[in-house]
């Protein structure tokens, strides 16, 4: 009867729940996305919204301001709930929560929305492969992502997908990468738990996913590369969960985009609770490699300080945001534009992605 009674309530929110703006995304929002599909619209894909650590149960504040960008695509990072637990009902009933009884609700029912998960709605956190309902978990996000029934993800084991929006020449490649289903156990700093020492032998993506991203990259033809996951990957002077923790699969990564010449790869990441935005150099790779780390929504580090990230190129953000990527196709060369918003669609930092 009380369960009922929950969901009665939550219809009801639906039916009066409305965002301030109404947005033009790149396709109808009620029409499903396929993983792997591409998108051969005659309308580009120039503005992408994302963001991260978002409570249900929180004040969902950000929603109509995230709108009022006008964002034909919406990327979840991770933490897109805060489940943590093992027990899959009260997973669902916190994604059901999020999905229906928020100001999510109007927001997804306008704009296509596609993501990935990271520790608190894969069900612990800084859990990996030995997380014993991770298979339960995958399917229950990829229901909250609306994701069809026949996709490939729904038969593969890790959350992993990839989606290319816009026409020959002006296309953006969007690869999602799941780095808890078959990441080992981090290395812990005996000195200074919970902190981490690098694992040298250790795998964040798995021998499966590796070979899936290596034939994605190989046979792109995108002119944008954007590939998120839920924790950082070019900082490596924090302490906290990164991919630096396994620098071998951080390297291979890197290899991968040199080896195929990948055009503008972008990282995006969440976790951290705050936004920043880094930049590195490879070798091999024509062009530097930026990050865009945008963390949370709900829930910030606002005592941050000044914590070091050598490969830095913004302000570091600890308050609330959210982030906004624009593509410039008509200039020459490709204009990119990363930028951290939050409250009142307020620009906290803003970097050009330049080679």
């Amino acid at each position: 009867m009380r369960t009922s009674y929950f969901f009665l309530l939550l219809l009801l929110f639906v039916s009066f729940s409305s965002c301030n703006k109404k947005a033009t995304p790149l396709i109808d929002a009620s029409k499903k996305l396929y993983q792997g599909q591409t998108m051969n619209t005659s309308q580009v894909l120039s503005t992408i919204a994302l963001g991260s650590c978002n409570k249900q149960d929180a004040k969902q504040d950000m929603w109509p301001y995230i709108q009022q960008n006008d964002p034909q695509l919406w990327i979840w990072l991770g933490d897109n709930i805060y489940g943590d637990s093992e027990d899959m009902q009260v997973m669902k009933n916190k994604y059901l929560q999020q999905k229906f009884g928020t100001a999510y609700t109007s927001f997804r029912q306008a704009i296509p929305v596609v993501g990935i998960w990271d520790d608190h709605d894969y069900g612990a956190n800084n859990a990996g492969k030995e997380f014993p309902k991770r298979a339960e978990s995958q399917a229950l996000m990829l229901d909250f992502l609306d994701v069809t029934a026949d996709a490939a993800v729904r038969k593969q084991a890790g959350a992993y997908q990839s989606y290319t929006f816009g026409p020959q020449g002006k296309q953006v490649k969007v690869i999602l990468l799941d780095s808890r289903y078959h990441r080992d156990a981090p290395t812990i700093n005996p000195n200074r738990p919970p902190t981490y020492l690098p694992n040298e032998d250790g795998t964040i993506l798995g021998q499966a996913q590796w070979q899936w991203l290596e034939k994605e990259l190989a046979n792109s033809e995108a002119q944008v590369h954007l590939i998120g996951n839920g924790i950082q990957v070019i900082p490596q002077d924090h302490d906290y969960e990164k991919w630096f923790n396994f620098p071998k699969e951080r390297e291979k990564l890197f290899t991968l985009l040199a080896k195929y010449q990948v055009a503008h790869p972008i990282l995006l990441s969440g976790d951290r609770h705050i936004a920043e935005i880094s930049k590195l150099p490879i070798e091999g790779l024509s062009s530097s490699v930026y990050e865009l780390t945008t963390s949370g929504m709900t829930h910030s580090y606002e005592k941050v300080g000044e914590e070091t990230n050598r490969h830095r190129v913004s302000k570091l953000i600890g308050k609330r945001n959210f982030a906004v990527i624009k593509i410039d196709w008509e200039a020459q060369p490709l204009k990119i534009d990363l930028e951290v918003r939050g409250l009142k669609n307020v620009i906290h930092t803003a970097t050009q992605v330049k080679d």
